[in-house]
């Protein structure tokens, strides 16, 4: 993400330079313009069974709606051992794929390590500004 620059109501910016990194209304993220992420769900994190859930045993989590959802929405709920941090239990999160998962997550604050929670994909999850992001690296297809 862009970094945190002074606000141009202080005297030594120049308001021109602070709204270069800002971003406008209808734009998409910076991480799809500059990284090129492809947005992929929103995991919505909540505590009663729901049709269809998919227990992901070794994780200790049960997800939902995203075959279904035309918006891409998961719902996520999680096993009473389940190890993740309690903000990805709580806060709903973004999840975008990534070509590379090695790459993206270089200089970012990496809040659940790399992972294969299913096979032919590596998950991990980053922190920005408080928020849970999710990044996705799928395995090329085999023809």
């Amino acid at each position: 993400m862009a970094e945190n620059k002074t606000k141009p109501t202080d005297a030594n910016v120049d308001p021109r330079s602070w709204m270069a990194d800002r971003r406008r209304n209808r734009e998409d993220p910076l991480a799809a313009v500059r990284f090129g992420w492809r947005h992929h769900h929103l995991g919505i994190p909540h505590s009663s069974p729901r049709d269809g859930e998919l227990h992901l045993k070794k994780l200790g989590v049960h997800v939902c709606g995203f075959e279904t959802s035309p918006y891409g929405v998961e719902w996520m709920r999680f096993d009473t051992h389940c190890q993740v941090p309690e903000i990805v239990k709580t806060v709903p999160h973004l999840a975008f794929v990534v070509d590379n998962l090695d790459a993206a997550l270089q200089g970012k604050q990496i809040l659940i390590p790399p992972n294969s929670p299913l096979p032919r994909v590596r998950v991990a999850f980053i922190l920005d500004d408080g928020a849970p992001i999710e990044l996705l690296e799928f395995a090329p297809d085999s023809d």
